[in-house]
């Protein structure tokens, strides 16, 4: 067995793919890169494209609209959740909104360093959509106060363009010119520049601040309408549109700048699903999902009517798969790149004998599967166990195990589960194993950050142990939470569908789930949720986990609350193509079957007949849109 550090393994094929597309300097439509969780897509622009793709006359521009969420991200020493977002506390609509736009007006700047971007170019894009006479004679006034009355109707003759260079003018003689200097870099280009040059360039930077202005004053004057909107609960494309006026603004003056090895600029958005349960802390804007659909259609409108820079979303969550192709129009209106990580012989080609014995590596397929973050995480254990045995029961190593910067690391604590052996995982973004505590029966082990200090007392922990241990994580930490969440869910659809609000083309005769309870009893409620939710789990179960959702073209298993929580919570993922609903790993659908087992050995008498009733008369059966035989 070597110690040998974990890297980043590449994935050419998908590689070539995204620089291909990222080599175009404007392209017609935006790209999904989606897959379920831990199949290295963050890692794979991280580590892989992102260096690149900022060099010579390429810029790209990274947003992580997570980013905000504390507890579960690598920038605040915690790591991605397993299950989806919708676990987390949500951030706020406004960070997310300041991440993308600081990102797009870095990249704008840099166009305008390079004379990419100009002042007319600007007011040409903002004239096109904004009509601007109004909103420029407002913002001459208030910078002249003292302006006479002639002056005033000599501004209200006069064309936008002239207001627009007056304008430019007014805002140039009170902006810093040493700030201004500073953020263009004209300070170190000031030796081969011109005064025109230099006044060429504070120019187009000006005309930026203004543009941004015009739009913040003109999305002002809509603040009531937003207001009345978002207490209503109503739909108004053009308000919506008003607040990605700015990001779209930039969008469309970064991909008319675009020029093959000159300036190539590229955006990428990591878990854009974020965007949506994006919450609002005042009326300034309209809601998380009216946003994330204007501004994806608005990104769409550009690329199919006047071609867009390379923009590429990230997200686990499996809406992106299929469903948003519909509901955006149709379904080749992005281009679609879906990622599983590894096939298992392409795993084991990369994982067996450098990081796993082949006999431990049969063990691993069999009961996790290839799934990366699960082939890191087991790992991570494993060498904890390792230099465990191997230290002659008390002695003291000091090993370095991670070489990646952008790896999850872990820290371990017992704590007591089902046979006695439950463990509990806090991840951070580290290269390194942190703070880590271990006492797995008789197994003692203490870490420190940095180098890795292992105090070891070993009886007997074997392989399997130890993938005992990560299983009973998996199920502590990640599904029966996710499951709690799932159950709440079931419970609002029980509520909502007593109070009349789910159409009725949802419970239609002989649905499983056509009668929940009518008592306001909440224990009566959760108890027929987890019986649906234990039906659907068998249901599963018996289909072999391999449910073809366009097997009879009628999405039907969509319309059962149960399918929409657990996608919902992120355990379950629809893949595009194949069209299946599958859980995300090996790992959590063994977990899946663990829950079902716990829950009925832990039903009374009572609940185990009403769940034999509801499995004999009224049970779920997607037997007929199973994988075809012989598929595995």
């Amino acid at each position: 067995m070597v110690n040998k550090s974990w890297k980043i393994i590449p994935r050419p094929l998908l590689e070539t793919i995204l620089n291909n597309h990222a080599q175009h300097h404007r392209v017609p439509q935006p790209l999904i890169l989606h897959g379920p969780r831990g199949v290295g897509k963050t890692t794979l622009f991280l580590e892989r494209l992102l260096k690149d793709w900022n060099k010579g006359p390429h810029i790209t521009g990274y947003v992580d609209f997570a980013q905000s969420i504390k507890d579960h991200h690598p920038q605040h020493n915690n790591s991605y959740p397993w299950a989806s977002w919708s676990s987390c506390d949500p951030p706020t609509l406004s960070n997310c909104k300041t991440q993308l736009e600081t990102c797009l007006e870095s990249m704008t700047q840099k166009g305008i360093q390079l004379g990419a971007i100009t002042s007319s170019q600007i007011f040409s894009t903002l004239n096109k959509w904004h009509r601007l006479d109004t909103v420029l004679r407002r913002i001459l006034l208030q910078n002249n106060s003292n302006t006479a009355l002639k002056s005033r109707n000599a501004i209200s003759k006069v064309s936008s363009s002239v207001l627009w260079d007056r304008a430019v003018f007014a805002l140039s003689a009170r902006s810093n010119a040493k700030e201004i200097d500073e953020i263009l870099g004209l300070e170190e280009k000031g030796k081969s520049l011109s005064v025109e040059e230099a006044s060429y360039f504070r120019e187009a930077f000006v005309a930026l601040r203004l543009a941004k202005e015009v739009i913040t004053m003109q999305q002002g004057w809509r603040a009531s309408a937003i207001a009345h909107l978002n207490r209503t609960g109503g739909f108004s494309r053009s308000l919506a549109n008003s607040c990605t006026d700015w990001p779209c603004l930039l969008l469309e003056l970064l991909s008319k700048a675009a020029e093959i090895d000159y300036f190539q600029p590229k955006l990428v958005i990591n878990n854009i699903e974020v965007l949506k349960k994006a919450i609002l802390v005042d009326d300034s804007m309209v809601s998380g999902p009216m946003y994330h659909d204007s501004l994806i259609w608005r990104i769409v409108a550009l690329g199919a009517n006047e071609r867009c820079l390379p923009v590429m979303l990230a997200t686990s969550d499996s809406y992106y798969s299929y469903q948003a192709y519909w509901d955006f129009g149709f379904p080749d209106i992005f281009i679609s790149r879906e990622n599983f990580g590894w096939a298992p012989q392409e795993a084991k080609m990369h994982m067996v004998n450098d990081y796993f014995s082949q006999s431990e590596w049969t063990v691993i397929i069999e009961v996790l599967g290839p799934n990366p973050r699960h082939l890191f995480e087991l790992y991570a254990l494993k060498q904890s166990s390792y230099y465990q045995k191997s230290a002659d029961m008390h002695a003291q190593e000091h090993i370095h195990v991670f070489g990646s910067s952008n790896l999850l690391t872990m820290s371990l604590v017992i704590l007591p589960l089902f046979s006695q052996v439950h463990i509990y995982i806090v991840q951070d973004s580290h290269s390194y194993i942190t703070g880590c505590n271990v006492n797995m029966h008789s197994v003692n082990a203490s870490y420190e950050i940095g180098e890795m200090k292992v105090v070891l007392e070993d009886k007997a922990s074997t392989f399997e142990d130890i993938v005992d241990a990560y299983l009973a994580y998996l199920q502590v930490t990640v599904v029966n939470p996710a499951m709690d969440k799932a159950l709440e869910f079931l419970q609002k659809f029980a509520k909502d569908a007593k109070s009349g609000k789910i159409p009725k083309d949802k419970l239609r005769f002989g649905s499983p789930w056509k009668h929940p309870s009518k008592l306001d009893n909440p224990t009566q409620c959760q108890q027929w949720a987890k019986l649906q939710l234990l039906d659907f789990v068998q249901s599963l179960i018996n289909t072999e986990f391999g449910v073809n959702y366009l097997g009879d073209c009628s999405f039907e298993i969509f319309d059962d609350p149960c399918t929409v929580a657990l996608l919902e919570v992120g355990l379950l993922y629809a893949q595009r193509d194949p069209s299946f609903i599958r859980p995300i790993s090996i790992g959590i659908q063994r977990c899946l079957v663990r829950w079902l087992v716990q829950e009925r050995m832990k039903m009374s008498l009572q609940n185990l007949l009403q769940f034999l009733w509801q499995r004999i008369i009224r049970g779920r059966s997607y037997r007929h849109l199973m994988l075809q035989v012989g598929y595995k």
